[in-house]
């Protein structure tokens, strides 16, 4: 843990552009919240921070003359990204593994507000369909590298989404996976979240006023802000600058309400004591606490409880600079992270700008006036999103001799198995039957087989929910059976609880911002369905969720699988959830998605147009260290890859195999996610060839259909045939005898030739 620097990071904010002009106006107490210019909203007498420049003025700071379109999130990332990769010296071909991971919720929903009305009814617009989802904006801002990724996600679990993208960056170092992360997050406003949080009456008029007696809310930001960590070895290797040490984090879910903390903070309380395990330092060494301070009643109450938690009565200097910028929401972590390691090389703690009058219970003030000179060692920074969704960092001095940490320990027993799924699609829901008969689904749009949701869900608690997360508490209950409750809780998701965001979002266009539900507006949040999952179940474990189109599952996946290898975990539930609307449907159709009229197993097969069948899908699998009689395989290796070449992919094939002690000859058959689109199935043809031209092919997307998530019953159909010792013919491609005793499954998924994933599964038979 302790051998990884920062060597580079980027950062813009309603402060300005860049780390200097960033610098001088904290140091200088300025604050930069004011009126809209940018939006149009008739919610204009909401202060917020908004980045001064516009999407022109942006594309012109980072020389932007790529062909196509963008939206203001990417443009606010890529102009973050542009700094943090100078600065570390990043250009070109390094030769070094290098991971991409960026936080995001918005996506392109500034777009998609104000084109939704010609998704729907034209064409005028339809090239920024595929610009709304997470994972677009991360593809859009990766362009600016002017080498290459070798990994690239997105996570989603609002405002602590870029403090995650620092955690899963981590994790990949120490793993081995990569030599050098970027990690960050980017978030810009949107008339969507503007209402969205009117609705739960938590905005403030005035600027807002964080750790205050009176405070009465927060006030909107946008901005991006990145970071390049590497480990101590990779930096020697490149002769590039250390600036601080990433010394430890922690993530935790605190279970109790979709958008309230609890009253002791005990979320809060265990993200910053893991941290703090994690880096091997104690409560005292502590010098400086960025707090994550949002100015509502609630947040700042229970994080000053949580912090005397963990800090007793030597609560050390706090201050919420998102009395500065806003609450740049998903971006947050990364931009309260580079203000923390501004503060950390440049001596100085930053005012909480607006306080006057302490919160009665607490045993701290927050700074009221900036503190210059002040030797600071290691800062602790906080981040907390909806669902309870809490992450901790530590950043330390670089001169800080790293203090030795035994909380994981990466050997060669720590093991990966699948011990038991349940899938809601659809086939037959919550068991396994469509493995003997399956349904054969022959139209484009299908909706899945929903079961009686009264043995999962209270009633009262199910009118509130839509289907999507009564699907994944459901097949979450059934995966769990008689386990313990798991150490992480990891969902994969491209859209989200896409009906609840059309809803929100049509009522908002149509209702001239009134009348709006707060319910629709907490349910489009993409971690509502695992953070959902963990209220259900009372689970207080880490927390994540992927959006990362056609590979958000695999995403989620690998995050557990590394866990697990660091020994940091030893059980995951680990989900793949998404749903399709009419609506949705349509504008996907629009820009090619789906097949026309009547689809057969034939048509599908014969692969001679663009297009496949939808699919909703929820899948929840129960990942364990430890195997037992009931336990459906293991998970042997895994690789994901982004923008592969056909040799890079072979390559990451062959060192799969060679790692688990196999040969391409050793596998009994390849799961292939085959639907039918002429493009998409071009690409798996490509790889058999190359890869494994006699191994038996297993498809599935003409039983489960196609989604973001459906990658996730690639790996499920064949984690079943391993532990049914049996492929069943109407799974196998091109056979009309079932394979018998299957002993080594490779799984390969790709998103349109750009994100890979290759996953190893074995017999433990």
């Amino acid at each position: 843990m302790n051998n990884i620097v920062v060597t580079g990071t980027g950062i813009i904010t309603s402060l300005g552009v860049g780390k200097e002009e960033t610098l001088r106006k904290l140091k200088a107490g300025q604050r930069a919240i004011g009126p809209i210019r940018h939006i149009r909203t008739k919610h204009c007498d909401l202060p917020v921070g908004e980045v001064s420049c516009s999407d022109e003025e942006l594309k012109a700071l980072i020389g932007y003359r790529e062909p196509g379109i963008i939206t203001r999130t990417s443009l606010l990332g890529r102009v973050a990204l542009k700094e943090a990769l100078e600065e570390a010296h990043l250009s070109g071909e390094t030769g070094q593994r290098i991971a991409f991971i960026s936080g995001n919720t918005v996506g392109g929903m500034e777009k998609s507000e104000q084109y939704y009305h010609d998704f729907l009814n034209n064409c005028e617009k339809n090239e920024y369909i595929a610009m709304h989802d997470c994972g677009a904006c991360t593809d859009v801002m990766a362009k600016e590298f002017s080498g290459r990724f070798d990994l690239i996600t997105t996570i989603s679990t609002a405002c602590s989404s870029a403090a995650n993208a620092v955690i899963l960056g981590a994790n990949l170092l120490k793993e081995g996976r990569a030599d050098i992360a970027v990690v960050g997050g980017t978030e810009c406003l949107s008339k969507f979240h503007i209402n969205g949080f009117n609705t739960l009456m938590i905005l403030d008029k005035e600027p807002c006023r964080p750790f205050d007696a009176n405070r009465k809310g927060l006030n909107l930001g946008e901005g991006a802000a990145y970071l390049v960590i590497e480990t101590e070895e990779s930096a020697r290797r490149r002769n590039a600058k250390a600036i601080c040490r990433l010394s430890g984090y922690g993530n935790a879910c605190d279970a109790f309400h979709q958008t309230a903390t609890s009253p002791n903070g005990e979320g809060a309380f265990l993200a910053m004591t893991q941290a703090l395990k994690s880096s091997g330092l104690t409560a005292a060494d502590i010098d400086y606490i960025n707090a994550h301070g949002t100015g509502t009643g609630n947040n700042d109450e229970c994080e000053g409880i949580a912090m005397m938690r963990v800090f007793g009565d030597k609560v050390p200097p706090v201050s919420s600079t998102k009395s500065y910028t806003g609450h740049t929401t998903s971006a947050a972590g990364g931009v309260e992270s580079v203000i923390s390691i501004l503060a950390l090389t440049h001596s100085f703690i930053p005012a909480n700008l607006g306080f006057e009058e302490g919160i009665e219970g607490h045993n701290f003030k927050p700074v009221d006036h900036v503190m210059e000179n002040v030797e600071l060692k290691h800062i602790l920074t906080n981040s907390f999103g909806f669902g309870g969704n809490d992450s901790s960092c530590i950043f330390s001095a670089i001169h800080e001799s790293p203090t030795p940490s035994s909380s994981e320990v990466l050997t060669n027993d720590n093991r990966c198995y699948i011990q038991s799924a349940a899938q809601i699609s659809l086939q037959q829901p919550l068991g396994e039957e469509w493995f003997q008969n399956p349904i054969i689904p022959t139209e484009a749009y299908n909706e899945s087989i929903e079961p009686d949701y009264g043995k999962y869900i209270p009633p009262m608690a199910a009118r509130r929910m839509g289907k999507l997360l009564k699907r994944a508490v459901a097949t979450a209950v059934e995966a769990l059976g008689g386990h313990p409750l798991p150490d992480a809780i990891i969902t994969g998701t491209g859209l989200g609880c896409i009906a609840n965001t059309e809803k929100f979002l049509t009522a908002m266009l149509d209702n001239d911002e009134e009348f709006l539900q707060p319910t629709y507006f907490m349910q489009s949040t993409h971690n509502t369905i695992s953070s959902q999952v963990a209220l259900h179940l009372k689970c207080h474990g880490y927390n994540c969720t992927y959006s990362q189109r056609g590979t958000s599952f695999d995403s989620s996946l690998l995050d557990a699988f590394v866990q697990m290898r660091l020994g940091a975990i030893h059980s995951a539930l680990v989900g793949g959830q998404e749903e399709m609307t009419p609506d949705y449907f349509r504008m996907l159709g629009k820009i090619g998605y789906w097949k026309e009229g009547e689809v057969s197993t034939h048509t599908l097969k014969k692969a001679d147009s663009i297009g496949s069948l939808s699919g909703n899908c929820s899948l929840n699998m129960m990942l364990t260290s430890r195997s037992n009689a009931d336990t459906f395989c293991q998970i042997a290796g895994m690789d994901m890859l982004y923008e592969p070449s056909m040799e890079e992919l072979l390559n990451a094939t062959n060192r799969l195999l060679r790692k688990a002690g196999l040969d391409v000859c050793d596998l009994s058959a390849i799961v292939m996610g085959l639907s039918g689109d002429c493009d998409n199935d071009r690409v798996y043809r490509e790889f058999r060839n190359a890869c494994c031209p006699e191994t038996p092919e297993v498809w599935y997307k003409h039983l489960f259909g196609e989604s973001f998530c459906a990658s996730a019953f690639g790996v499920y159909a064949g984690a079943v045939c391993l532990r049914q010792k049996r492929i069943p013919a109407h799974l196998l491609y091109d056979l009309s005898e079932d394979i018998m005793a299957p002993k080594h499954i490779l799984v390969h998924n790709h998103f349109h030739n750009k994100d890979h994933s290759l996953i190893l599964l074995s017999s433990c038979q």
